[in-house]
């Protein structure tokens, strides 16, 4: 996770952290459930037809610092991963932590590989949340189907719109409440990246999107407060 994030530069504790290790640090304190995102979103990709099959090609958008490298390498080591993300802080860092084997590294966004159904499954984690929708999430997506093969499925988690509702102010208080109790301050809240120049949209545009990109139907596996998680299936 981590392709189109902002720089992370909260400050926690006494000194100025690395953009990776603020990432790592912050990112727990803001998202509910985050621990096992990762472990769930790859059990559910490697359930997947095309990527259950031995030495499955997969991609990882957005590696950032590696959790769902982690989990891929503990869950499915025969998987021939792809790991991207356009901040070279954040793919150093995930390289420093897993090193070469299994995985080949590259410093792109999805929209400039030049994959044409390669990929047997794909996960992105938190990385829509932070493009616009002025046709950058679209395209975004179109690419991720285009490199996926006919049958081949994408987990997607992101920070979503809320719905319309009269308890959606108790919902944001809750957000706020967990962070308090993670022990990040309001102060390190508003520094977050995580929580700035996002463009989080409602389950019928994306359903909207994905359509167009060349998706089924979102089919809805993981809910936090804000946080959803979706798996998608290219036709097969």
């Amino acid at each position: 996770m981590g392709e189109h994030q902002p720089a992370v530069s909260a400050e926690l504790g006494s000194g100025q952290l690395s953009e990776s290790q603020g990432y790592d640090l912050v990112v727990q304190q803001l998202i509910p459930g985050y621990a096992s995102l990762a472990r769930l979103a790859v059990a559910l990709l490697a359930a997947s037809p095309r990527a259950g099959e031995a030495g499955a090609g997969v991609l990882v958008a957005g590696c950032g610092t590696g959790a769902e490298l982690v989990e891929a390498r503990a869950q499915r080591p025969d998987w021939r991963i792809t790991a991207i993300d356009p901040s070279l802080a954040m793919l150093e860092a995930a390289q420093r932590r897993l090193g070469s084997e299994g995985i080949r590294w590259q410093q792109a966004r999805v929209e400039d590989l030049e994959a044409e159904a390669c990929f047997a499954g794909a996960l992105s984690v938190l990385v829509l949340q932070a493009l616009p929708d002025d046709g950058t999430k679209l395209a975004f997506l179109t690419a991720l189907a285009r490199g996926l093969q006919p049958g081949g499925q994408l987990v997607l988690v992101d920070l979503m719109a809320p719905e319309r509702s009269p308890l959606q102010s108790q919902v944001q208080a809750a957000w706020l409440g967990f962070q308090r109790a993670s022990g990040l301050s309001e102060r390190q809240s508003r520094q977050a990246a995580l929580t700035q120049g996002l463009h989080p949209i409602g389950v019928s545009r994306l359903t909207a999107l994905v359509n167009a990109a060349g998706f089924g139907d979102p089919a809805r596996i993981f809910q936090a407060l804000g946080y959803e998680g979706f798996l998608l299936q290219r036709p097969a």
